[in-house]
């Protein structure tokens, strides 16, 4: 086959080399592996599509919606071009000149008629039910094409050889299209980086778009190295309907996070492995400890040749809230249990944690008033029941009246919306706050999960207390706890929506201010907060706003698809995603893309 004046032939398995090679005019294929696990016979070679059309045009614009680029493909290849599949146009053909290239995406395709004959009568209509098949040579199968990049440099060589920049030249008509194949091309031209998290592999309606290298197939991962501003700590969301592979998904970039080889600058220079840290509402995230027994050797061969980490992590912790009435059951991993309760002396620092979800501003000044006065009597170490006992002194309620500083009625709203937390704080187990050495481990993973607990206002004021102190200790100029602030933590919070929605109550003001100001400090302290949920408009906008990364699976509801605030060719794909399909949006990362996530765990994953 030829291209741009140039054979293409493909070489037997003994010759593969998983590189394209040049003998003379002739670039050679290589035969190519399959991810999937088979060895493919057919390699992947770059076929000519058609050429360029003038017929309504050739125009490259800055106004939105004005570039103009058509193709005309032959009918030999009409069944092979797809919606969104990318494509190369020379733009210089000179001999001795710079290789430039325009890298494009299909954004539309359609037929016109050729002949002057309406294909809309009833003799055409007759005379095409008669044939036994269709003759495309009749019509015009037009390709319109969106450009996305200028590329210099030789594409069948590596990356590094290719440079990038925003598309400046308009190709000449008639001129030969191809398809992308080539690794540094899909690449550069997608601004794709080499190293990073690992998400998965760049896909077109659904299908993971092959390539003329070994492996055949074009990675997508996140920046996260100190020099290009890890993206990690400027924070990832995780949506997806119920059966979308939500969770698949997250586990398997959340083991990234956690590879031995992953560093991040501290202050002072030092790197240092992250902690990750997991509101764990189905308790499944603790199975990142064990190993997926479906992995077989030839699957864990590729992930290794991929790059991606797999297995078990040993430094799995569960830290199980102790609260009465409550029991624990690990009936779906293997990793180390610790109880832990919540010292009441976090509410010192975080009135709004026992606030109640309907106490008003001036209720809320007065329990801040109370909390001081209680602290300042009893000590940093003072009790909930202490607290309780506190406000059971008449005197105190006709002192605070009598001076005016609290209303016997406010008095009265506070001490009922305050009492029902006997079952949370200061249970039997080891204070949380004692336990921060193997809370926040460098290279470990905690977990902590709510679904034992009975009510949601037992998980809020646990879950709450956990993020607050984390995100209090990263703020801070003195910290209580320097191991918070030394280091580098990821804070994953599974159904999300649950404790970061927008409203009207002090004690939602006080959470979305104190999680907009760590999402804005994320990236500075690194403080990274990876989202998961399936209703992500009811995350609150100000945090929302501070989220660079989306990775968005199957939604079928057009509201929350709109709320992800997804370029509009993306949004149209989520609600067709099948099952580990997704779609990232990622502007400081790489252009817009669909992505198939890896079809097996690489720990386990057994939901409960």
């Amino acid at each position: 086959m030829t291209f741009d004046g140039v054979r293409w032939r493909q070489i037997d398995a003994g010759k593969a080399t998983g590189k394209p090679q040049r003998d003379g005019g002739t670039i050679i294929m290589s035969e190519l592996g399959d991810f999937d696990g088979e060895t493919t016979a057919n390699a992947v070679a770059a076929r000519s599509l058609g050429t360029l059309t003038v017929r309504e045009g050739l125009r490259l614009s800055e106004e939105q919606g004005g570039n103009r680029i058509e193709a005309y493909i032959t009918p030999d290849h009409r069944d092979e071009i797809r919606l969104r599949s990318y494509v190369s146009v020379p733009l210089n053909q000179d001999k001795g000149s710079p290789e430039e290239r325009l890298f494009c995406r299909i954004e539309s395709i359609k037929y016109d008629h050729e002949f002057a004959t309406d294909d809309a009568t009833a003799v055409h209509a007759q005379r095409a039910m008669d044939r036994d098949s269709i003759d495309e040579r009749d019509y015009k199968f037009i390709a319109s094409l969106h450009p996305i990049a200028t590329l210099t440099g030789d594409i069948t060589g590596t990356v590094d050889s290719v440079e990038r920049r925003q598309p400046d030249r308009l190709p000449k008509p008639d001129t030969i299209v191809r398809e992308a194949v080539f690794d540094a091309e899909l690449k550069r031209g997608l601004k794709l980086p080499g190293e990073g998290l690992f998400v998965g592999h760049l896909a077109v309606s659904g299908e993971k778009v092959r390539t003329a290298a070994e492996p055949p197939t074009v990675d997508y991962r996140l920046r996260d190295t100190s020099a290009t501003d890890p993206l990690v700590f400027r924070h990832l969301l995780i949506a997806g309907g119920t059966g979308s592979g939500k969770t698949h998904a997250a586990k398997n970039l959340l083991r990234q996070i956690v590879s031995e080889e992953r560093r991040y600058e501290m202050h002072g220079g030092r790197q240092v492995r992250p902690a990750l840290i997991i509101i764990d509402p189905q308790d499944e995230y603790a199975q990142l400890h064990d190993d997926n027994q479906y992995l077989d050797d030839t699957y864990r061969r590729k992930l290794v040749r991929e790059d991606v980490a797999f297995d078990g992590v040993d430094e799995t912790t569960v830290f199980v809230p102790d609260v009465a009435r409550t029991s624990y059951e690990a009936n779906n991993h293997r990793a180390e249990q610790r109880a832990f309760t919540i010292p009441f002396s976090l509410v010192r620092r975080n009135p709004w944690l026992i606030a109640g979800g309907d106490l008003k501003d001036h209720q809320y000044n007065a329990l801040t008033l109370l909390l001081d006065r209680f602290f300042n009597s009893h000590g940093p170490t003072g009790t909930y029941q202490e607290f309780r006992d506190f406000l059971d002194d008449p005197e105190l309620k006709a002192d605070l009246d009598t001076s005016g500083r609290v209303h016997e009625a406010t008095f009265d709203a506070i001490k009922r919306r305050v009492l029902g937390f006997d079952a949370v704080f200061d249970q039997g187990a080891t204070p949380i706050t004692e336990q921060i050495p193997s809370f926040v481990r460098p290279g470990g993973i905690s977990t902590i999960p709510t679904y034992h607990l009975e009510g949601r206002r037992q998980r809020m004021a646990i879950v709450l207390a956990i993020s607050s102190l984390i995100v209090d200790e990263k703020l801070t100029s003195d910290p209580t706890y320097p191991r918070i602030g030394e280091t580098p933590i990821i804070l994953a919070m599974d159904e999300a929506h649950n404790y970061l929605a927008e409203s009207d109550t002090v004690q939602a003001r006080r959470t979305i201010g104190k999680f907009t100001e760590a999402a804005k400090q994320g990236r500075k302290e690194r403080l990274g907060l990876a989202l998961v949920t399936q209703d992500p408009g009811d995350i609150a906008e100000p945090i929302f706003k501070q989220i660079n990364t989306r990775i968005a699976l199957n939604l079928a509801d057009e509201d929350v698809i709109s709320s992800l605030n997804l370029p509009s060719s993306l949004a149209a794909q989520v609600p067709d995603l099948e099952r580990g399909r997704m779609v990232v949006h990622s502007p400081d990362n790489a252009e817009s893309v669909q992505v198939v996530g890896l079809d097996r765990c690489v720990v386990k994953h057994d939901p409960r």
